[in-house]
Formats: C-alpha cells, structure tokens, sequence
C-alpha cells in the first residue's frame, strides 16, 4: 500500500513540476513540457484546468490549454466544467481554443453545453465549435431541431457564425418549415 501511495505522490509532483514549466523561459522546455503532460494524460487535466484559472500570464495559461487539448478527449468534460465554474473570459478563451483543437471528439458535449442559461459562456462554446469547422456542420444542423429552443437558438447562430459552411444547413432548415 505505502508503494502505491509513494508512486501517487511521484507522479503528481512530477506533474506539478512538469507545469511549472510550462512558464520557463526557454520554448523549449515549454514544449517539453507539454509533451509530458500529453503522455500522463487523464491525470493532469484537473492540475491544468488548475493552472489556466489561476495563471499568472496567457503565456502560461495558452500552453496549458496546448496541453490539454493534445490530452484529447479525457479533458472535454472538465474543461466544459471548468467554464462553468472559472468565468474569467480569458480562462473562458483559452478552453474554448483547447476545445475547438480537440475537435471531432467535443463537438456533442459543446453543443449541449450551449443550452446553459450563461449567455457568456454559449458564445465561448460556439467559438470551439466554430473553430472545430466542418465537422460540426452536420451535429449543429440535427439540432435546429432540438426540443430545447437555446440550443436550437445557439446551434443556428454558430451555423452562422461559420459563414459558407454553415449557412445551407440554415437555408435548408428554413425550407423544410415552410
């Protein structure tokens, strides 16, 4: 038992340490740095949700939103989470960016983070979305038609917000009603 809390307390320091790079000086070892965190995981997502809300500089916060966004899907949930919780809009920007470059994987989870009643923080879910591109044109166009009239409301607008790719859907939806 004492080896598997041994082991607990290493791998948390080390990433405790591998952040605190994040705000070296050197490019380098920022990079590093992120490819650490990338290859630990699950295990530092909340520490770097940690770090972009309390960061003392964008500098830091945007590698950490790099990391977590290399992390992949085990940081969307958090991350929408943490937007709930942080409504600095810098946080709120740099997990939006971390979102949208996960991609594919958090468009669903964006879209039903949109029918929260923060206005704020729909905007910031539609800029991922906007940011994952195509991908998402066919998720948002199922759900102009969602029974919950903010997600509808917010999926129309990120349709268009997203200009030649997301305007047909909306074209399309429009002649289906009439």
């Amino acid at each position: 038992m004492a080896n598997t809390r041994g082991l607990a307390g290493h791998s948390e320091k080390k990433i405790q340490d591998q952040i605190a790079l994040l705000g070296n000086p050197l490019i380098e070892k920022r990079h590093e740095a992120v490819s650490a965190l990338r290859k630990t995981g699950e295990p530092a997502v909340a520490p770097l949700i940690a770090v972009m809300a309390d960061a003392p500089d964008n500098d830091q916060r945007w590698y950490a939103a790099v990391a977590l966004s290399r992390i992949g899907e085990p940081a969307i949930v958090p991350l929408i989470a943490g937007m709930r919780i942080h409504t600095s809009r810098d946080f709120r920007k740099y997990a939006a960016a971390a979102l949208g470059e996960i991609g594919v994987k958090a468009i669903d989870a964006l879209i039903d983070g949109m029918g929260s009643d923060d206005p704020e923080l729909r905007g910031f879910l539609s800029q991922a979305l906007c940011r994952v591109g195509k991908p998402a044109v066919e998720p948002l166009s199922r759900r102009l038609g969602d029974k919950n009239e903010v997600i509808r409301q917010c999926a129309a607008l990120t349709l268009w917000q997203m200009g030649e790719i997301g305007l047909p859907s909306i074209v399309q939806k429009a002649q289906d009603q009439e």
